[in-house]
């Protein structure tokens, strides 16, 4: 074997965070079926990594017949689309000298640009971004009880069934029906509870709110965050802050913390460019996503430029 790439049938588009919908939803509605699709993903984690998996010195080779035959694959069973949701850059590339759609998002990751401590990354901000930072966690340690950073054995079931709880309300106000099941996080306590670090706000033993993260070679990968009462900042604190503690502490390069979200960009978290590949069955259909997806990447460009001017950062003398 040179190469390998999972790949998976689905009948919507949640967990996936490359937004589709509106295709689905124009498909659809000129008569046409959208669902199901085929996705190579690492499933449920906007994560940018090797979507294709190939031995050394067949990168090129392996890549094109994973491509090749996840295409066939599509288009002998009917299928609308196949989807390879946040690959590296090189596989985008490489994906549309083959004819795949390249779509661009965007996220927000904080760089270790060689910090020794939290403080040494305050001094690289404006002094008024310094001043909003620092004042941001002391109203957030300031909530009445305790922060606690937890990993491995220290994650027990109560804390789970805590962070449950605050999932289910987060994901109840954002997307309506949360997919992750319950035990979905015993899985991973038993699976992979090293490679977990749960950020957790209590007062008097009880969980108020937490974090959810995953812990890479030398990335931090911020996930979900919940809480049962509302505390001014307690959300920056617990997502961006301590994550940026963490990596730290432990010599991590960055802290991915999820999609979206612009509110990042004053708390040090930078935009970057994510990738996507998409294949559509119906050449019409083709030549319509390939127009928005045009337009989109421009529109991306340009947003990234002007949020990497508008960042927290010193300006160079």
């Amino acid at each position: 074997m040179i190469a390998a790439a999972p790949m998976y049938g689905k009948s919507h588009s949640q967990g996936e965070y490359v937004f589709d919908h509106s295709w689905a939803n124009a498909l659809e509605n000129a008569g046409g079926r959208y669902y199901p699709k085929l996705q190579i993903a690492v499933p449920f984690t906007p994560a940018t990594g090797r979507r294709f998996l190939t031995r050394p010195g067949f990168e090129t080779i392996g890549t094109a017949a994973l491509v090749q035959g996840a295409v066939q694959v599509a288009s002998e069973n009917g299928l609308s689309s196949l989807h390879v949701t946040f690959c590296t850059e090189a596989e985008a590339q490489q994906g549309d000298k083959m004819g795949l759609i390249h779509r661009m998002g965007q996220q927000f990751h904080w760089e270790n640009n060689g910090y020794d401590n939290f403080d040494a990354f305050l001094a690289s901000l404006s002094s008024r971004k310094r001043k909003t930072l620092r004042k941001e966690r002391a109203t957030a340690q300031a909530f009445g009880g305790d922060i606690i950073r937890l990993t491995g054995d220290q994650i027990d079931d109560a804390h789970w069934d805590a962070f449950w709880q605050f999932y289910q309300d987060t994901g109840a106000r954002k997307w309506g029906s949360p997919y992750l099941t319950r035990a979905f996080f015993d899985e991973i306590h038993d699976t992979m509870r090293n490679d977990i670090l749960l950020v957790m706000a209590e007062r008097d033993g009880a969980p108020v709110a937490g974090a959810l993260n995953f812990i890479g070679r030398d990335t931090l990968f911020g996930r979900y965050w919940g809480a049962r009462e509302h505390h001014p900042c307690l959300h920056f604190e617990l997502c961006y802050y301590q994550a940026i503690d963490h990596a730290l502490a432990y010599g991590m390069d960055r802290v991915e913390a999820g999609a979206q979200g612009d509110h990042k960009l004053a708390r040090g978290y930078m935009p970057v460019a994510t990738h996507s590949l998409h294949w559509i069955a119906d050449a019409g259909f083709r030549d319509a996503v390939q127009h928005f997806v045009t337009a989109e990447a421009e529109a991306v460009g340009e947003d990234i430029e002007i949020l990497t001017e508008m960042g927290p950062f010193k300006r160079a003398p």
